[in-house]
């Protein structure tokens, strides 16, 4: 009650934002005026001169107004489009960092060029994040013109592009691309040998279109860069077969569809354990003895192919090939593969070729790679049922933008009926019903499977449609953008063709570049522009006349954000339209969480066959249905993202590091101290403090120091010398290393030996990061299990990630130092076969959410990597840590004494790597 009464006296925090912007606008509008007196050339000056202001030390703020005003009058000019007042404070909420929800039709390509535009000004590069690649080029096209006519280049970043395009690309004033494309260059760049081979400039700020799907819906799904493992294609086979019988016996394993998991029962485990043997693919010992541990990862994936992926819903069988399809857009996600086995467990499901499974080179999370931009803002149209999680997550706040003219669309409450047959059939009738008058109608569904089974029932009453599933995004803009001429009936899986608007009449724009596409002469182009605009101008106020775009869903999604995507494409600008959504007690959503009670009060009712049931109350009931979901999701979500932090702290420092040994010249004194710290380990470890030679272990050190060192060294020898102790012992065993390590410097040259060091330093650290990243992953899937035992998994996994992070720097010291330590020369005309930086591998960009990872395969052959670990000092078991080696400075000796005083070496002190 006081919380009502406060908002009608202040208003909402939405409010209260808004207001301060709106403040801003006289300012701008102001300006508006002088600002179209200036002629092409003088407008175009205005760039050059907020440059000049801004290397002055203007702030961007204070250059807003007149910037907004410049960029609204080249607008006017160039893309015949003025902003609305509500479109510059659209502006405004990107350029403080935070997102503009903005209603779909509202003209958000056109609001993200004034924050673009401004950005742009300081010179760092501005990315604009779109959801696809066909977004990403048409956006850049179309905005080019705006962005060249005011002085600025543009770039755009799509598959197949070669080094030096990407880098173009990267080096202009804005940048265009997809997610996935930005993100995938951001580990490519930290798998690179110089820092000349790097195509991304440093981050600056990036501008996310269709934020809800980029940073909610696809951050589950983590990018990976992955390498070939061992191919295992046979058990997956043998497997699979006996899991077809498996699945005959329900009472063999439990399902729960809220978790979207499946486990065994006892009974489950005696009659696999049973079956496998039988079949041959168990020789020995029991399904849970640590030797056939891969053998019961290979039944509980396919077991999970088998009960909870379904054909034409989570995938379909295109061409040989298993192709996932996005649950959120319809979209086929091709080159994309589960990770962890689970594809490999379809493959052998649908029985086509068995692709190898992959490794885990690189990864980060979409949380992670976009909280690396100092500046981050988004708009959307639905982005207020996940503000919490912006905020949370990503420290945004969502302001809704209120639209330029008022909302005339008419939302119906939803009709549910008892089976999902009934429910299809009154949509069919009321499509047949709607399309007599000749108003479009735009029909959501949520699987391939649903959206084929409402066409066939159509077309059995023969009525004329379309349908959008799992197409090119070309073809799908364009069926999508003409689904508001006269007559037009469209089925899409979910969102397809999101970022399109769907004009009523139909899209001109579309419409003439198909049209003009087969017409050659100049006189006739004309002509068929004029006939086509005054054709969309009558199908318009025509469709007007009807009601505008009907709107029909045929299931609740889970998120109610997805609901209000498709019913926002009616009602675009002030247009009239309507909506209503169908359900039945059978959908996934009614099913899951309503359960057998909802099933027996309909019961109770006495529904007969064909009625549906319709309440506000209805509505209210189902809206707190999703919000459980969406919480428990964003739970599942921020979970996953938990974990990632602790490698993401490893990451971070990881990758600052390799390009601080990228950028030196000589990274030789670094290996010097990699090698004096593996030496001393190594005598330390046989030589215990405080004993007598007697006890020494010389022959194991003799040893060990060989393997390390590739020297024949007489420790025996020295331990019967009178006074001698484990110090003159290192002291010794580094004099010989440094000699040897001259003597081969001097046979090889100085400039290939900075090479080459180089390149073993590197190369070293991309091995052991590449296993540390595979012992993170396993220790992941287990460390749940901790919680049986009254520890916290998180807490669990944080001190024992740490605890691999340090056997990683001592495993990287002691390759480095052996690698260095057995360089030999070679006549060939490369002076450094060995590490051209290239392995030869087939690099796979994978995508692994939770439990679900999808890989995109088609990288070209890349440097096998891990990324350099350097010197760190980890300061706790958080996984936090902190380089030691920014003081570093090449002109200090290591062995002199450090220059902060502290009465130790240089090497043990500031100098000291971890």
């Amino acid at each position: 009650m006081f919380a009502r009464i406060a908002r009608a006296v202040f208003g909402t925090a939405n409010d209260r934002s808004l207001k301060g912007y709106q403040k801003r606008l006289p300012e701008i509008n102001a300006l508006e005026p002088s600002i179209k007196a200036l002629d092409d050339n003088a407008l175009r000056a205005k760039t050059e001169e907020f440059k000049g202001r801004i290397a002055g030390g203007e702030s961007l703020d204070k250059i807003m107004p007149e910037a907004f005003a410049v960029c609204r009058e080249a607008s006017r000019r160039v893309l015949g489009m003025r902003h609305f007042d509500v479109q510059l404070v659209g502006g405004m909420v990107l350029h403080s960092g935070r997102i503009a929800e903005m209603r779909t039709g509202e003209g958000k390509t056109l609001v993200a060029t004034l924050a673009v535009y401004l950005s742009a000004l300081a010179g760092k590069g501005v990315h604009v994040v779109t959801v696809n690649d066909y977004l990403a080029k048409r956006d850049a096209e179309e905005m080019s013109k705006l962005y060249s006519f005011l002085g600025l280049t543009t770039g755009v970043i799509i598959p197949n592009l070669s080094d030096d395009e990407r880098r173009a690309a990267y080096g202009a004033d804005i940048t265009y691309g997809t997610n996935n494309e930005f993100g995938f260059d951001y580990l490519r760049d930290n798998m690179k040998y110089t820092l000349e081979e790097m195509v991304q400039r440093p981050f600056y700020h990036a501008i996310v279109d269709e934020v809800d799907s980029i940073l909610i819906d696809e951050a589950r799904t983590p990018l990976i860069i992955s390498g070939p493992a061992d191919d295992s294609s046979e058990l997956y086979r043998g497997v699979d077969d006996v899991v077809v019988q498996l699945v005959k016996h329900p009472e063999a394993f439990e399902k729960d569809e809220k978790l979207r998991s499946v486990i065994l029962t006892e009974q489950g485990s005696d009659l696999v354990e049973e079956m496998l043997r039988e079949a041959g693919v168990l020789h020995e010992g029991g399904l849970y003895d640590v030797h056939n541990i891969a053998v019961m990862h290979h039944v509980q994936q396919s077991l999970r192919a088998h009960t909870l992926f379904a054909r034409d819903v989570e995938y379909i069988v295109r061409g040989g090939k298993v192709i996932i399809i996005d649950e959120f857009t319809g979209r086929m996600m091709d080159g994309r593969r589960y990770s962890d086995g689970l594809h490999q467990a379809l493959e052998a499901k649908e029985h086509v070729e068995i692709q190898p499974e992959n490794q885990t080179l690189a990864s980060i999370t979409f949380q992670n790679y976009f909280r690396l931009y100092p500046k981050l803002s988004g708009m959307t149209g639905t982005a207020m049922t996940e503000a919490d999680e912006f905020a949370e997550i990503y420290k945004l706040d969502v302001v809704e933008i209120p639209t330029n003219l008022p909302v005339a669309r008419k939302d119906t409450d939803d009709e549910v009926y008892i089976t999902a047959r009934e429910k299809f059939e009154a949509v069919a009738n009321l499509i047949q019903e709607v399309s007599k008058s000749g108003q479009p109608v735009l029909v959501g569904t949520t699987s391939i499977e649903k959206s084929e089974h409402l066409s066939n029932l159509l077309s059995s009453k023969k009525i004329p449609h379309s349908v959008l599933n799992a197409r090119f995004h070309e073809m799908e803009s364009q069926i999508v953008a003409q689904a508001g001429a006269p007559g037009a009936i469209t089925i899409a899986t979910n969102m397809a063709g999101r970022g399109t608007d769907i004009k009523l009449g139909g899209n001109l724009d579309m419409l003439i570049r198909q049209s003009l596409e087969k017409i050659e002469d100049e006189a006739a182009h004309e002509a068929e522009i004029l006939r086509l605009r005054e054709e969309i101008s009558a199908n318009h106020g025509k469709v007007k006349e009807l009601g505008g775009l009907y709107v029909i869903g045929t299931e609740r999604h889970e998120s109610r954000r997805i609901d209000n995507q498709l019913r926002g494409r009616s009602g675009r600008q002030g247009d009239p339209g309507a909506s209503r959504f169908f359900l039945s007690l059978e959908d996934d959503l009614m099913r899951i969480y309503g359960g057998e009670r909802m099933g027996a009060f309909w019961t109770k009712l006495g529904m007969k066959e064909g009625e549906a049931i319709v309440h506000p109350w209805l509505n209210k009931a189902l809206e707190r249905a999703q919000k459980k979901v969406e919480a428990r999701n964003f739970d599942m979500r921020k979970n996953v993202l938990k974990y990632d932090d602790v490698m993401n702290d490893q990451r971070k420092e990881v990758y600052a590091q390799r390009r601080d040994y990228m950028a030196m010249e000589d990274v030789s004194g670094i290996l010097q101290e990699l090698r004096e710290q593996s030496i001393e380990e190594m005598v330390h470890a046989r030589i215990p403090e405080k004993s007598f030679a007697e006890q020494w272990e010389s022959e194991a050190l003799e040893t060990d120091l060989h393997s390390l060192l590739n020297l024949n060294l007489p420790i025996r020898d020295w331990a019967k010398e009178d006074g001698m102790d484990a110090d003159l012992i290192i002291q010794r065993v580094e004099e010989a290393a440094a000699q040897a390590q001259a003597a081969r410097s001097a046979n090889i040259g100085p400039t290939i030996m900075r090479h080459i060091e180089k390149q073993v330093l590197l190369t070293s650290f991309d091995g052991v990061w590449k296993e540390h990243l595979h012992a993170l992953d396993q220790l992941r899937q287990g460390i749940g299990l901790r919680a049986y035992g009254q520890r916290d998994p998180l807490n669990e996994y944080k001190h024992e990630a740490f605890q691999l992070f340090t056997a990683m720097l001592d495993d990287m010291r002691i390759r480095a130092t052996s690698t260095m330590s057995r360089i030999e020369v070679v006549q060939q005309a490369d002076p450094f076969p060995g590490f051209d930086g290239h392995a030869g591998f087939e690099g796979q960009q994978t995508i692994a959410p939770n439990d679900e990872g999808f890989s995109a395969a088609g990288l070209e052959p890349r440097q096998v990597g891990m990324q350099p670990g350097g010197a760190f000092q980890a300061q706790s078991p958080s996984g936090a840590m902190a380089s030691e080696l920014q003081g570093f400075s090449p002109e200090t000796p290591r062995n002199a004494p450090c220059p902060c005083g502290s009465g130790k070496k240089f090497k043990h002190c500031h100098g000291r790597l971890a």
